[in-house]
């Protein structure tokens, strides 16, 4: 395997960890304000329905952001329009420092959604550019799995930070960390046609696909793509089961201090979280991994892909039994990492199902479509959370809110995923 590498080279591999790295920076701002949601209603007074309109915001101004950050990632090439991105999302991460209500949360959780819409349509891209079709499932794992890192780091810093300082400095020095990833962005990434320093053996494997012989780099039309089935596919599924990861990342922190939770609060609720989003990081991988082998041992990759997802759409089912009171905290809280660790295995397959069905031009424009739609089902699952929370919370039986949620969760990705297999189109690439 390694003589393998070395003859064909790895450059790929460092593409991906950019990628990684910049997902990481995603999740890590994106979840600070989860984290600190205890401490803002205390402070600030911010309840369950402000808190859900200001997750909200974001997930309004991220949706609508996929679809215009996609369309513009396809347009100007992934190196400006993820970079633009960064910089855009980091001074949005470091101004809710700037809040001091509910309001001001809301508005820079608006630009926040915005700028980070881009990523998931510039990292597509650019595996899609980077790698064949059967690496592209696990690289996708890989970058993918900053999601998980990024949610691991923020419970274990964001309390170090607002220890020493206060919640204003967590926002800052987070959101100060894409910068940096900006040197290394701007100094080595460029489309294999223009690196130099690629090799031709590594230059020829990754356009090793048959298709890949009539590429071409015109534009397509944004609403030419909704008339192919798979695009409606990618937003069916990409809209069940994306809020429920919304779900996990802005209100698993608070089921654990508040129903869980038996003494935990922000500053020892760490552990926990931190255990879930490693969980989700071997999920994540391992997803990719699976499909990947599976292609290697001779399966198409629409087929690879679809019993990957209902393995792990299996396995999401348990956390219904979360909120059970015969299950321990710490039995819980594996039913949660259980769940979301086959969320972002899930994850890493579904997204591949795009570059699998469409030709690499329009792989960030059809990605934009389809986080839309997740980013929507979010808006809808955040203001259901929100309301059926408060409502249980009033009457005392706020863990009665959070068993509606989890059985939700339990069955979302199963429905998803009969969906999308008993209306897929003939697996072919569109010819587009």
């Amino acid at each position: 395997m390694t003589e393998t590498i070395k003859k064909i080279g790895n450059y790929r591999w460092t593409i991906c960890a950019l990628i990684f790295f910049a997902t990481t920076i995603n999740y890590l701002d994106r979840q600070v304000i989860g984290i600190l949601k205890p401490l803002l209603e205390s402070d600030l007074d911010i309840g369950e329905k402000a808190y859900s309109h200001i997750v909200m915001a974001f997930q309004f101004f991220y949706a609508f952001g996929m679809v215009l950050t996609g369309r513009l990632i396809d347009k100007w090439g992934t190196k400006l329009g993820y970079g633009i991105a960064v910089i855009f999302w980091s001074i949005a991460a470091m101004g809710h420092a700037l809040a001091k209500g509910a309001l001001g949360f809301g508005f820079w959780r608006s630009l926040l959604g915005l700028g980070e819409s881009a990523n998931f349509p510039a990292a597509n891209k650019s595996i899609a550019e980077w790698f064949p079709k059967k690496e592209r499932a696990i690289a996708f794992g890989i970058l993918n799995s900053g999601t998980n890192v990024g949610a691991i780091v923020a419970p274990l810093a964001v309390p170090a930070i607002v220890a020493v300082w206060s919640w204003q400095a967590a926002f800052i020095i987070t959101g100060a960390v894409g910068f940096i990833w900006l040197i290394f962005w701007f100094t080595m990434y460029e489309v294999p046609a223009r690196k130099k320093s690629l090799s031709k053996t590594e230059y020829d494997y990754i356009h090793s696909d048959p298709e890949e012989q009539n590429v071409t780099n015109e534009h397509v039309s944004w609403f030419s793509l909704l008339k192919y089935r798979q695009t409606w596919l990618f937003f069916i599924g990409k809209g069940m089961t994306d809020p429920i990861w919304w779900f996990y990342l802005f209100w698993i922190p608070g089921w654990l201090a508040e129903v869980r939770g038996t003494g935990l609060n922000i500053k020892t609720f760490g552990l926990p979280l931190a255990f879930i989003y490693t969980a989700t990081t071997v999920g994540s991988i391992f997803g990719g991994w699976l499909s990947s082998y599976m292609i290697k041992k001779g399966m198409t990759p629409f087929r690879a892909r679809s019993i990957t997802m209902l393995i792990f759409a299996l396995l999401v089912t348990p956390i219904v039994f979360a909120s059970s009171p015969s299950i321990s905290t710490w039995g819980a809280v594996c039913l949660i990492a259980l769940a979301a660790a086959s969320h972002q295995a899930w994850s890493a397959n579904i997204f591949t199902t795009v570059s699998d069905s469409f030709p690499k031009k329009a792989v960030s424009s059809v990605t934009g479509i389809g986080g839309m739609a997740g980013a929507l089902g979010g808006l809808g699952v955040s203001y259901f959370a929100g309301f059926i929370l408060d409502l249980y919370k009033k009457a005392g039986h706020v863990e009665t809110g959070y068993v509606i949620m989890f059985a939700i969760a339990a069955s979302a990705y199963i429905l998803a995923w009969i969906i999308m297999n008993v209306f897929a189109p003939k697996k072919k690439i569109v010819e587009i």
